[in-house]
């Protein structure tokens, strides 16, 4: 899946399920290695991580659809400016949530980046700014709803065990 748009872009792929072997555990059954490449005027970075389960990936799609839908509602940071997310999982690697809406169906998305899928240079943080870092992404309805449906083919091979 790639999100993306003038400036920045994050490109996030399910690799391969975290064990190989099925292990009758709903959660080692179910960690997906997420390889994520993001560019940004501060940097270019990439990361591979068993950082969602099965069944998170697929909560990734609905929330895209969901802001394409209109039903997702904007997250302000809070009176100490910091962001929470709209969507986060066991794993706080990543997050997303919504910065902006237009009325020309374009929105503002966040994609939170933390712990080893933070940049380089904020990864000595030992967590302290778990969700901070953003990438803001400017895309219309049509760019959202092609990303949530890359995301969806993605996962296919990847069904929860």
């Amino acid at each position: 899946m790639l999100l993306r748009d003038h400036v920045s872009s994050v490109e996030l792929h399910p690799v391969r399920y975290q064990f190989t072997a099925v292990r009758n555990d709903s959660y080692d059954d179910n960690w997906l290695v997420i390889n994520g490449t993001v560019a940004t005027p501060e940097g270019n970075w990439s990361f591979a991580d068993p950082c969602l389960l099965t069944d998170e990936a697929r909560q990734v799609t609905s929330w895209l659809r969901a802001v394409t839908a209109g039903t997702v509602d904007v997250t302000e940071p809070d009176a100490k400016g910091e962001l929470s997310p709209d969507i986060w999982f066991i794993e706080p690697l990543l997050a997303f949530s919504l910065a902006a809406r237009s009325e020309d169906g374009t929105a503002v998305i966040r994609i939170h980046l933390s712990l080893e899928a933070a940049p380089p240079w904020q990864q000595d943080d030992d967590g302290a700014d778990i969700y901070q870092y953003v990438v803001e992404l400017q895309m219309d309805t049509a760019a959202l709803l092609h990303a949530a449906d890359q995301w969806d083919l993605a996962l296919m091979p990847f069904p929860p065990r």
